[in-house]
């Protein structure tokens, strides 16, 4: 089972579906809207994490940077867009599937 936390964003739209898609079976999302989420924990069956920058202020993006470095969890960024997020993906040989 391939799981994803997502960090950033109020709504994901359509991304949750193609990220489905590309073979993630579990998502998880984060807002990071409000500050207590900097002390939230990264649940124990996430395998990926992807932070949309353009939605998530410094402080928090370090928090997590440093949470995914500790227990060995690779983190990945990029926009809101899905041209950003699935070019991230094929970077890193994440998306099983090709999607258009």
């Amino acid at each position: 089972m391939s799981s994803l936390l997502i960090v950033g964003a109020d709504h994901l739209g359509n991304i949750t579906n193609r990220l489905q898609s590309c073979g993630f079976e579990h998502i998880c999302h984060l807002k990071g809207r409000k500050c207590q989420e900097v002390r939230r924990e990264i649940p124990e069956d996430v395998e990926h994490i992807l932070v949309l920058t353009d939605y998530v202020n410094h402080n928090l993006s370090k928090v997590i940077k440093q949470k995914a470095k500790e227990k060995s969890v690779p983190i990945y960024f990029a926009k809101r867009s899905w041209c950003s997020i699935y070019r991230v993906l094929e970077e890193n040989k994440l998306a099983k599937e090709k999607i258009v």
